[in-house]
């Protein structure tokens, strides 16, 4: 008998933990502020984020085969936050965002890749150097033999565009394993300058004896002098977080360079 009532106490509740959803809200932004001001210190090249597996936001289809609905903008709940934001001087926002889930564990729950910002493939290459500095250079016609250019869309400020090298690139997944969690994986990418070595410049001649006596002499040692030169490129600064969080609250991930207010909301029923 009481075997059955558990039974039974279950058989009810099922319906509302299959229902359980989530609204997640996001606000992602960048410092006004150049890398350079900012004590800590970043590699000029980056490991590219790792894209294999996500799903692009602006890929509508594949998102709601995995059950993820995209949020319409009448439903944000962090207008004040982004206002906020884009009245201070010292934050530029760049997507404010949101989507609905459901109770999705780890394995279940897909990276979701966003891009926002000013669009850079027209100044640089996807390694980050610049495509004025390879102009003069050959190029070999028959290594796009078989390749077709693809269109390009601007929907909106985070759909992801054919070829593009956008400000903000990265991925975001939101999982449920007893707990809330958030991994962000983002790259800001900027026009940042470096030095690069072009040569050697050889210095005089120098002739010499290491002994008073002059039994051994060295002669015609050349000194040579490093030759650089300063080159643009588009440096890629890394944020990359994993968090704990409770439904309902606002919470903030920070970076030197950026960050992102999120808020994930549960809906029963």
């Amino acid at each position: 008998m009481k075997n059955l009532i558990y039974l039974l106490l279950f058989a009810i509740s099922w319906p509302s933990l299959a229902a359980r959803q989530f609204d997640i809200e996001v606000i992602l932004f960048k410092r006004n502020i150049a890398p350079e001001q900012v004590s800590e210190s970043w590699p000029d090249s980056q490991k590219p984020i790792n894209l294999k597996g996500a799903i692009d936001f602006g890929d509508t289809a594949r998102l709601q085969a995995r059950g993820i609905r995209k949020m319409p903008s009448s439903q944000f709940q962090l207008n004040s936050q982004y206002n906020k934001l884009k009245q201070h001087a010292g934050f530029t926002p760049l997507a404010h965002f949101g989507w609905r889930q459901g109770d999705l564990s780890r394995a279940a729950a897909p990276r979701i890749h966003f891009t926002a910002g000013d669009d850079f493939s027209a100044q640089f290459l996807p390694d980050g150097s610049l495509k004025s500095a390879q102009s003069s250079e050959p190029i070999d016609e028959s290594f796009n033999d078989g390749f077709a250019e693809e269109s390009l869309t601007d929907s909106d400020n985070i759909e992801q565009e054919a070829q593009s090298l956008r400000e903000l690139d990265g991925t975001l997944r939101v999982y449920v394993q007893h707990f809330l969690f958030t991994e962000a994986n983002f790259a800001l990418r900027e026009p940042s300058r470096r030095e690069v070595i072009i040569g050697a410049e050889p210095l005089d001649p120098m002739e010499g004896s290491i002994e008073p006596e002059g039994n051994v002499q060295i002669g015609h040692l050349q000194e040579v002098k490093k030759q650089v030169k300063v080159e643009e490129f588009l440096k890629a600064y890394q944020f990359e977080q994993q968090r704990k969080m409770r439904s309902g609250e606002t919470h903030y991930l920070d970076h030197p360079l950026m960050g992102m207010v999120i808020q994930i909301r549960r809906i029963d029923g």
